[in-house]
């Protein structure tokens, strides 16, 4: 009886833990519960659609918002309006067991809407690096794909540390990184693009600045008076505004010839791909060391 008992105490454990909870925290710390594996995901930002593949939830993914197009299989998904505008009935309809929402991105009156409705939300906020690498591992965990999740988690940091060491001793530069021409918009030292222009070497010349996406004016970057100005536009298109810059041939930047594109889905996405972004932005940055030093030499 006793081994009977012990063996049926040992099925009876396996079958708990097949059906436990699975709990994670997301970006605001709110605790995230799931009676089982998601399977219908939606997506209200293009960056978590990214996220969720890199996780191995891709095939979970019923829903996404518009711009939603890496990898390209993100393409055939059907939509649910844009991450500025969404439509909660069109969401409700098709019956997600997980939400993975945007906290400065999508209108917060929505999110609280789809949490009316009885849904589940994990809120997306990605301030820094590892960040990108735990939400891997988080949205894996509900969607029951821990192996793959963490297989890109432990890639992702790997790969960040051999950037990170490559360019960690390099001599600073000051950087002005433009979200938008109308009207001018940057980042402050909380935006992980910011981590991003350190990772490389660089300075936020707005670092400093009170909100995530402050709006300037031109003197204000006349002001900064920049080493670089780095712009991303929108997609593969370089931006031509980034070329108004030689307007103002007082700037170091444009003096010097150091106006630098970087595709906008590499660096404002906080996704893994940002390490491609980042990787283009130090060897950016790297060469404007290069002709600083030549310049400081001479002919």
């Amino acid at each position: 009886m006793g081994v009977r008992w012990c063996a049926a105490l040992f099925l009876l454990g396996i079958v708990a833990t097949s059906h436990a909870e699975l709990v994670v925290r997301d970006d605001l710390g709110n605790e995230v519960r799931l009676a089982a594996e998601a399977r219908r995901i939606v997506s209200l930002a293009p960056h978590a659609t990214e996220l969720l593949f890199a996780a191995g939830a891709g095939r979970s993914v019923v829903g996404a918002v518009q711009w939603s197009d890496y990898p390209p299989e993100a393409k055939k998904i059907p939509r649910v309006g844009s991450y500025v505008s969404l439509d909660p009935e069109r969401i409700a309809a098709l019956a997600p067991d997980l939400v993975v929402g945007w906290a400065s991105g999508n209108n917060p009156r929505v999110l609280e809407k789809l949490r009316a409705l009885g849904l589940t939300l994990y809120v997306s906020e990605i301030r820094s690096l590892e960040q990108v690498a735990t939400a891997l591992e988080r949205l894996g965990t509900l969607a029951g794909t821990e192996a793959q999740a963490r297989k890109a988690a432990d890639a992702f940091r790997d790969r960040w540390r051999r950037i990170r060491s490559r360019y960690a001793d390099k001599p600073r530069v000051s950087v002005f990184y433009q979200i938008w021409h109308k009207p001018f918009m940057t980042v402050n030292g909380e935006h992980l693009i910011s981590r991003v222009i350190e990772l490389c070497g660089g300075r936020n010349v707005f670092d400093a600045a009170p909100t995530l996406t402050p709006v300037l004016n031109v003197e204000a970057v006349l002001a900064a008076n920049p080493q670089v100005i780095v712009a991303g536009g929108m997609g593969e298109a370089y931006p031509e505004w980034l070329e108004n810059w030689r307007r103002w041939p007082q700037l170091e930047a444009v003096k010097n010839g150091h106006l630098v594109f970087v595709p906008s889905d590499l660096l404002q996405r906080p996704a893994p791909r940002i390490l491609d972004g980042a990787e283009r932005l130090c060897e950016a940055l790297d060469a404007v060391r290069t002709r600083m030093a030549q310049a400081r030499r001479g002919p």
